[in-house]
Formats: C-alpha cells, structure tokens, sequence
C-alpha cells in the first residue's frame, strides 16, 4: 500500500480551546501557530500516523495580559517549553463519528487524551488540491499537566476552571 501524506491548512483550519471564567462565563483562546503532519495508507485514516505540534508563543486570547500570564511559569512556561505536542495512536469509527486516541505532552507532562472526531469528507477543491476535513472535540484536565495557577474570590468563586475543552477544525491536504 502507499504511503500518502498530508499536511494542515492553516487558513482554513482553527487549533482552540475554551475555559470557564468564574464558572459563568467561556474565554476562548487558540494557537496562531502550528504544524500537524497525517499520514495514512492510501486515504485511509484509521491507520494515520498523526504528529501534531503548537507553539505556545502563538497562544492568544484578545487580552494581552492574560495571554503574558498563560505563557508564564504559572501555566505554560513557554520559554522553558515552548511546544505542546499531540501523537495520534488510534482512530476509530464509534457510530457515526470517530474516537482519536493520543497522547498530549504539555510541560513535560504526557497524558493519554481521547477526542470525538467528525470526518467531513475528502474533496478536490478548484485548484486541484485534495483535501480531508475533520472537527475534534475533547476535553482535559488542566492541573494534570501542571497549569497549575489558581484563584478564588472573596465569595469563593473558582476564578479559572480546571477543565478545558478543546476544539479544532482541521482541513488537510494531500501532499503529492
């Protein structure tokens, strides 16, 4: 069988995540910057090879601030680690939709994670290009890989939730 591989489409993919803010409110951040490199046996993307790599320099959430803080010591010490990385291990139908089973490295921390994955199709656009889509959803603990900082208000009130939620829309295209 051929190897085919693919790469991301930056332009029309998002890498994101979404974290309660008090507990009454979602502030969504995403990654600017990324690769993630597929590659598969003919078309087929249950037998992938997924390498997934973002910078943590690239992260932003429209507050300056808050994005100084998340590249801190206090979450992800961008300086001393610069990338997280995910490595796909096994994709499987479930249903109508797929499980993605990897393992997320944050800070020195690797952790198997599990994520729902909706194939979208594959489609030749007008240029010619072949092209794969795919939404991810998942969700982590964020402590478990040491993004640890935490506040509470006067009333108690967690100021940033431990779960993250991530989402990712994903266009691939065939490399020739």
């Amino acid at each position: 069988m051929a190897q085919t591989t693919w790469k991301v489409d930056p332009s029309h993919s998002e890498v994101q995540f979404k974290v309660k803010h008090l507990m009454i409110t979602t502030v969504t951040g995403h990654f600017s910057k990324y690769d993630l490199t597929v590659t598969t046996e003919e078309d087929d993307f249950t037998k992938a090879s997924i390498d997934f790599t973002a910078d943590i320099n690239s992260i932003t959430t429209g507050n300056e601030q808050r994005d100084g803080h998340l590249k801190s010591p206090d979450f992800f010490a961008a300086e001393q680690f610069p990338q997280l990385e995910f490595i796909g291990k096994k994709l499987e139908k479930s249903g109508s939709t797929y499980k993605l089973e990897g393992d997320l490295t944050i800070r020195d921390i690797t952790k198997p994670i599990t994520l729902d994955v909706e194939f979208g199709g594959i489609v030749t656009d007008p240029w010619g290009q072949v092209k794969a889509g795919f939404t991810l959803e998942g969700k982590i603990k964020r402590k478990e890989f040491k993004l640890e900082w935490d506040a509470v208000t006067e009333a108690g009130q967690v100021v940033v939730s431990n779960d993250v939620r991530i989402l990712c829309e994903i266009q691939l295209v065939k490399q020739a």
